[in-house]
């Protein structure tokens, strides 16, 4: 199979991770979307959204969205669950990450990070402050009672989740306020076949 990604983008990154961790043979190609290469012909028939990631199977069919790739390709494994309220919980907390996480840190990350925190992005940049550190107590709240964003296993829910979080210090949010979240982290990057995102 073929991953088309960023590493440096966290919802390609948390692919890349998942595949690491359940060692999944995959051919990773890079996509520069600052070039504007998911606008290309080839790309957009891949993905007419023109968005990375994408997942090109061996028979050619292709899926997009982050967290729909993690949960085809954690099916069957111990990341995410068969029972339906469980599998649920997990989905519940990727939706989660998609409209009160990732549109505030992500995009404060990618103003700061990708962009060098342009005069005409800054009041942008402080906009998402307050929704980041919003969804950042929610996530805190819940790892101060279960190890795990779903429970106490590890599940795509936190290979989603965590993908921009353990880079949200690079949008301006000071993670040393959030010491559950910070224990969550130490958990995850302690995995035998954990890897980083550079």
């Amino acid at each position: 199979m073929k991953i088309y990604g960023d590493v440096q983008s966290g919802n390609c990154y948390k692919i890349k991770l998942l595949v690491s961790l359940l060692d999944i043979e995959h051919e990773w190609i890079h996509v520069d979307i600052l070039n504007s290469e998911t606008h290309t012909s080839k790309f957009l028939a891949k993905n007419p959204n023109a968005k990375i990631p994408v997942l090109e199977l061996n028979d050619g069919r292709c899926l997009s969205e982050s967290n729909a790739i993690l949960n085809y390709l954690a099916a069957g494994t111990d990341l995410l669950s068969d029972d339906p309220y469980e599998y649920s919980k997990i989905q519940q907390w990727q939706f989660f990450e998609q409209y009160s996480h990732e549109p505030f840190i992500a995009v404060a990350r990618f103003i700061a990070k990708y962009l060098g925190l342009p005069d005409e992005r800054r009041a942008e940049y402080e906009s998402k402050q307050e929704g980041g550190h919003k969804a950042l107590q929610v996530m805190e709240r819940q790892l101060q009672q279960t190890a795990y964003l779903a429970g106490d296993q590890l599940s795509t829910a936190d290979i989603s989740l965590y993908g921009y979080t353990h880079v949200a210090a690079e949008g301006g949010f000071d993670l040393s306020e959030y010491p559950a979240i910070l224990q969550w982290i130490d958990c995850i990057q302690s995995h035998p076949r954990y890897i980083s995102m550079n």
